[in-house]
């Protein structure tokens, strides 16, 4: 059987690395891959220097290479419509199509959705004139959550404490066009734990996965500029598994449903990141496919076979997914300056003699070394029958690395523990 992974980065190691545990030994083929993914060991990993968003390109390669299941990690290859060229040519692919991946692509149509079907969110105004906006700032006040209408590498969202700080946002957005001109969603508070719940969907068939947190700011104490993620950990105590089996039946399943009824079925994976507050779960987002660096704890914690519940799930077969009992907790190595400006091309001493689980974000291999190549460079997964446990294994990780250009979170998982 042959595979194609699309993405470069740790969800997409992740993914590779939990697909060559199956037992259909998969061919894996990973478009473009990094070097990190070689060292998955017994497996059969290539690497096809198409980039991500060559949609033409990646489909050629299915075609001529007889792929029988491609996967998308990276929101931007969704929106460029993957799924709808793959579908008209008859290829398997577990994503959604330009359409559905809209509940990601677009602030506004995801509010909209929830708004018209009764599930839980905040309360919200969508504008792209800053005068206006500025002028609804001024009658609500903060703290108030600012939101750009469209893909922004998880970095577009500011949770603005103050009236300043939301009035800044809203002028990077509106007016300095920070992320491309469009729109802004602002929204109501809230407050409570956030988890992150990754759903496989297809038409209205959701197979929940285990849930987990991440941590979205750059420094410790949760301070800083917020980042795609510097760690996660799974399971997440603070959430009881009631409300999870609630926001599965009141917030995930009516969602896929909204889809179908809005002529946008979806297929693949459905991310619902949640809050839960004194009236329930309620979405803060939702992505259209694998979180990152959520996937990074989740699939270690997956017992079942991944491949084969992918092709269950698009044949709309029933699918009961196993976990391990046990507590998985990862840690992003970033090269100093990220989320803003970084430098790349560092030396990364030690990365082959640690022993816990290491999935390459950015990295890059020259001359028999390693090299950073990207704004999040490694993730470190400890595992352990508890938490504590699994932070100090992953901890122990990452101090073995070195590289004194990269930093790291020292605090990740601290609530739970």
């Amino acid at each position: 059987m042959k595979v194609l992974i699309i993405g470069r980065g740790g969800r997409e190691h992740a993914i590779a690395w939990k697909m060559a545990q199956s037992t259909l030994n998969p061919q894996i083929f990973v478009a473009p891959g990094n070097e990190g993914m070689r060292t998955i060991p017994n497996a059969f990993v290539e690497l096809v220097p198409i980039d991500e968003n060559n949609t033409e390109e990646l489909l050629r390669f299915a075609l001529d290479n007889k792929i029988d299941l491609t996967v998308v990690g990276p929101e931007a290859a969704l929106m460029n419509g993957i799924a709808n060229e793959f579908q008209k040519a008859g290829l398997p692919i577990f994503a959604p199509t330009k359409e559905a991946a809209q509940i990601e692509g677009s602030k506004q149509f995801a509010k909209d959705l929830m708004a018209k079907y009764d599930i839980p969110t905040a309360a919200f105004k969508t504008f792209e004139d800053y005068d206006q906006a500025k002028s609804y700032l001024d009658e609500v006040g903060a703290p108030i959550v600012i939101k750009y209408d469209g893909l922004a590498a998880g970095k577009g969202v500011v949770v603005a404490m103050t009236a300043e700080e939301a009035d800044a946002a809203l002028k990077d957005m509106l007016l300095d066009n920070h992320f491309g001109k469009g729109k802004v969603v602002m929204e109501e508070f809230l407050q409570g734990p956030e988890f992150s719940l990754l759903t496989m969907v297809n038409g209205e068939q959701v197979v929940p996965l285990v849930i987990a947190q991440d941590h979205k700011r750059a420094y410790d104490g949760d301070k800083g500029p917020n980042t795609g993620g510097m760690g996660a950990y799974s399971p997440v105590p603070v959430i009881p598994q009631e409300q999870i089996d609630w926001a599965v039946e009141h917030i995930m399943k009516p969602t896929a449903a909204a889809l179908v009824k809005e002529g946008c079925s979806f297929c693949g994976i459905l991310y619902g990141g949640l809050m839960l507050t004194k009236e329930g779960p309620k979405v803060i987002e939702f992505n259209a496919r694998f979180g990152d660096p959520e996937t990074e704890v989740v699939l270690p914690k997956l017992k079942s076979d991944f491949v084969q519940m992918m092709l269950d799930v698009l044949d709309h077969k029933p699918v009961t997914p196993e976990f391990f009992d046990k507590a998985f907790l990862g840690v992003v190595l970033a090269a100093k300056g990220y989320p803003g400006k970084y430098g790349k091309g560092f030396e990364i001493k030690n990365l082959d003699t640690v022993k816990q689980l290491v999935f390459h974000m950015g990295t890059k291999r020259e001359d028999g070394k390693w090299l950073s190549n990207g704004g999040r460079v490694l993730f470190v997964v400890g595992q352990g029958d508890t938490l504590r446990q699994a932070q100090s294994d992953a901890y122990e990780g990452v101090k073995a690395i070195d590289c004194p250009e990269l930093f790291y979170r020292e605090d990740i998982g601290w609530q739970a523990v």
